[in-house]
C-alpha cells in the first residue's frame, strides 16, 4: 500500500497520483490531502485512487480507511457520493486518462515535468523512438494535438496541490 500526499514535493498533486497508478498499477494507493474537497476527492479516487484519508481524520478514521483498502474496499470520508463527477467535460477527461497504459501514464506525467522525449527515454530505458509512439498514442487517446494541450488537458483535473479543484 502507498500513502501519497498531494502537497509532497515532487508530486503534482494529482498527476503525481496519476504517474504513480501508472507505476504501480496494482498497488494499493491511499490519498492523504488537506484538500479534502468533495470534488478532489472523487477525482483522486476516479483516478484509480484506492482510498481517501484528509489529514484532519481522527487516528480511528485513519486506521480504519487502511483497513478497508487493505481488505479491497474503497476508502472515503463519510457523505462523498463515490464515481459521481458533476462536470461532463473532466468525467469524459478521466475516462480518457483511464484509458492510457500504465508506460502511457509515466509518459504523461514526464511531459508535465517538462521532459524532451530523450530524456523520457533515458529514464524508461527506452528508445527515443518508442517514447515518440507512447506520445503519438497519448494525444490520440486524449484527443489532443500537441504535447502541450495533452499536458493542458492533464492540469484540468487539479495537479496543483496548493489550487483546490472544482
Amino acid at each position: 500500500m502507498v500513502l501519497l500526499d498531494l502537497s509532497m514535493p515532487g508530486a503534482s498533486g494529482l498527476s503525481g497520483l496519476i504517474a504513480l497508478r501508472g507505476i504501480h498499477p496494482a498497488v494499493p494507493l491511499v490519498v492523504v490531502s488537506a484538500h479534502d474537497d468533495p470534488v478532489t476527492i472523487r477525482r483522486a479516487l476516479d483516478l484509480g485512487a484506492s482510498g481517501f484519508i484528509s489529514k484532519s481524520a481522527s487516528m480511528e478514521d485513519i486506521r480504519a480507511a487502511v483497513q478497508a483498502v487493505l481488505a479491497g474496499d474503497i476508502a472515503a470520508p463519510a457523505g462523498i457520493e463515490l464515481g459521481v463527477e458533476r462536470d461532463p467535460e473532466i468525467s469524459d477527461l478521466i475516462k480518457r486518462l483511464q484509458a492510457l497504459t500504465p508506460q502511457q501514464t509515466r509518459v504523461l506525467g514526464m511531459l508535465a515535468e517538462g521532459l524532451l522525449n530523450k530524456q523520457i527515454a533515458y529514464e524508461l530505458g527506452v528508445s527515443e523512438a518508442t517514447i515518440k509512439a507512447h506520445v503519438s498514442a497519448i494525444l490520440q487517446k486524449l484527443g489532443v494535438d500537441s504535447r502541450t494541450q495533452a499536458v493542458i488537458q492533464l492540469s484540468k483535473i487539479g495537479n496543483d496541490p496548493l489550487q483546490p479543484v472544482g
